[in-house]
């Protein structure tokens, strides 16, 4: 599947819920003068969807592939700062929160780990480097692949299970 917009992307949507539970988070009174352990969560929490979107902004796969590295190694501050959370005693009566929050961020960085493996694989450098060739070339790929699967799936295993008698060749031989 193709995105136009950045805000289709599900991982972004996943990067956005995890900054607003974040910031619902640090709403708790335990956050009460931890100013600098609040900011940082929610800077490192908005920076996941930023990078997501900064990268898918700028138009080429290398560009897009270090923004995606930024924002899962964000997704990975995140978990490490909620891990640290659930061993200060003040923050006790958020484990339920925090754990959730955990899984969030687990799962973004999971997306962008899966999303940067294919990027690493494609042929495209980006949609600023998607020249009318590589459109056409790429189209082309997608119908010999189409082409292919089709071609396997009415392939008939059972009319070969003999290789010592040749193949059938008309409709009554088979």
């Amino acid at each position: 599947m193709t995105y136009q917009r950045f805000e289709d992307l599900p991982v972004w949507q996943e990067a956005i819920r995890l900054a607003e539970r974040v910031y619902l988070l640090t709403e708790a009174d335990a956050f009460q003068k931890q100013y600098s352990l609040r900011d940082q969560l929610e800077r490192a929490a908005v920076s996941v969807s930023n990078n997501v979107a900064e990268g898918f902004e700028r138009g080429t796969t290398p560009e897009l592939l270090a923004f995606i590295y930024i924002a899962r190694g964000s997704a990975g501050e995140v978990r490490s700062m909620l891990c640290l959370l659930e061993r200060i005693g003040r923050f006790g009566h958020l484990k339920s929160q925090i754990s959730d929050l955990k899984s969030i961020a687990e799962s973004c960085s999971r997306q962008l780990r899966a999303w940067a493996a294919n990027l690493q694989e494609s042929p495209i450098g980006g949609q600023r480097r998607l020249t009318q060739a590589t459109r056409n070339r790429s189209e082309q790929q997608k119908r010999a692949d189409a082409f292919t699967r089709k071609l396997k799936e009415n392939f008939k295993p059972a009319v070969f299970k003999n290789p010592t008698k040749p193949a059938p060749t008309t409709e009554s031989e088979i």
